[in-house]
């Protein structure tokens, strides 16, 4: 395997202290929603459907806001953002502990809005210190580090809120989430490109082209079978009682995407995101159709798993030489967005269809929903099929990159 790409990555200045604070900020931010759950459900007394609304509220919040605080990284510079979230962040996790429901549910939109951006922070802050020849790479280490983050954070959360109190887990987010603010105000890495300079803001229009939305469609469709098939293994476990392998199974699912992340960044060409995205979702349609046993469902995801993390690297790196660089932190909120909207699609379609039809279904449904995305983000690019040139990248950087990026049609 050749392992070039990453070390000539890491060798980069900045980057390899930069993936380190990403790869722990990451943790708590993404073991909010099942610490969320469990302090509803155990700590409050309510139902699972109150605990899931109050998840719903925190996810609207952070995708509508993840927009508007990457206008401010544009606008008025990293650590001015990072020093209005920071805070509003201590201030929620301060009081959300003891909070009653119906304030709780408020307070995690609100909370929502002004969340720590960290996955957008770091996605933007590579684009800028990572020459576009090595961007694949440099996605490929992140979207590991993503899968690391959520293999070992919400883990650690439920047995935290199990062994001690929903209280404590809530209390140590907060902690930890106001120390990645602080650790990356102190880092502060740069989010626009060495000599780029004072651009003028460009109009909407310009930068949000056909290849730009296609790319946010295909985001919301990984994002949307991911937490699908998510829900759909705990249901199909728990069907035939064999919840006990829940975390194997999961576990290996991610192990399966690092794998995949790993040989697409050292691989020397890249691929559409958009298709990588088609494919994984239509590997996830038959897998309830090999039956419900923990080591089926391991096989079975095999295929959809290995494509993870390279289609979340492929997009992310689309998108970054997508966006012109007076508003990447606008774009980055909104590929932010779209992120979001697939988990908060995703899940409870892949719910209700379990409720219905049985977790076997709830695999078939989301991969179709998401093929049927990512089949439109290839229309909306031209109209057909075929990858766009816009779309199937070169990996070797241009020799005078224009100042503003035109997306491709």
């Amino acid at each position: 395997m050749n392992l070039a790409p990453y070390r000539a990555v890491l060798a980069l200045p900045g980057v390899r202290g930069l993936s380190l604070l990403a790869l722990v900020a990451r943790m708590p931010v993404v073991s909010i929603g099942v610490v969320f759950t469990l302090h509803v459900v155990v700590g409050l007394g309510y139902g699972y459907g109150p605990a899931g609304l109050v998840g719903a509220a925190g996810t609207i919040g952070t995708a509508l806001g993840a927009p508007a605080l990457g206008r401010v990284v544009d606008r008025y510079g990293l650590r001015r953002m990072l020093g209005v979230t920071t805070v509003a962040q201590a201030a929620f996790w301060a009081c959300a502990p003891w909070l009653p429901y119906a304030a709780l549910l408020v307070a995690a939109f609100v909370g929502g809005l002004l969340t720590l951006p960290v996955f957008s922070v770091v996605r933007q802050a590579l684009a800028a210190m990572v020459p576009e020849g090595r961007r694949r790479a440099a996605y490929s280490l992140d979207s590991m580090s993503v899968e690391l983050s959520f293999m070992v954070g919400p883990v650690v959360a439920v047995l935290v809120c199990t062994q001690l109190s929903t209280t404590v887990a809530m209390l140590g987010i907060g902690v930890l989430v106001v120390a990645s603010g602080v650790a990356l105000y102190a880092l502060n890495p740069p989010v626009k490109s060495e000599g780029s300079g004072a651009a003028g803001r460009v109009p909407v229009r310009v930068w949000l082209r056909p290849a730009m939305v296609a790319v946010f469609v295909a985001t919301t469709a990984c994002t949307l079978v991911l937490a699908g098939a998510d829900v759909a293994v705990v249901a199909a476990l728990q069907s035939t009682g064999q919840v006990s392998w829940v975390g194997l199974v999961l576990a290996l699912w991610g192990f399966m995407s690092l794998v995949g992340g790993f040989v697409y960044g050292a691989i020397k060409r890249s691929i559409s995101g958009v298709l990588l995205a088609l494919v994984m979702a239509a590997f996830t349609i038959p897998v309830g159709l090999f039956g419900n046993t923990w080591w089926v469902l391991c096989l079975a995801l095999i295929p959809a798993g290995v494509l993870c993390a390279p289609t979340l690297a492929a997009l992310a790196d689309e998108i970054s030489r997508l966006a012109p660089e007076s508003v990447r932190g606008l774009v980055m909120g909104l590929h932010g967005s779209a992120l979001t909207a697939g988990f908060a699609i995703g899940a409870p379609l892949g719910g209700a269809v379990i409720d219905a039809a049985g977790p076997s279904w709830a695999f078939a449904v989301t991969g179709v929903a998401g093929l049927a995305l990512a089949l439109a983000a290839l229309a909306v690019v031209r109209g057909r099929l075929a990858p766009p040139a816009s779309m199937v990248l070169d990996p070797q950087p241009a020799p005078h990159p224009a100042p503003v990026p035109t997306p491709g049609a």
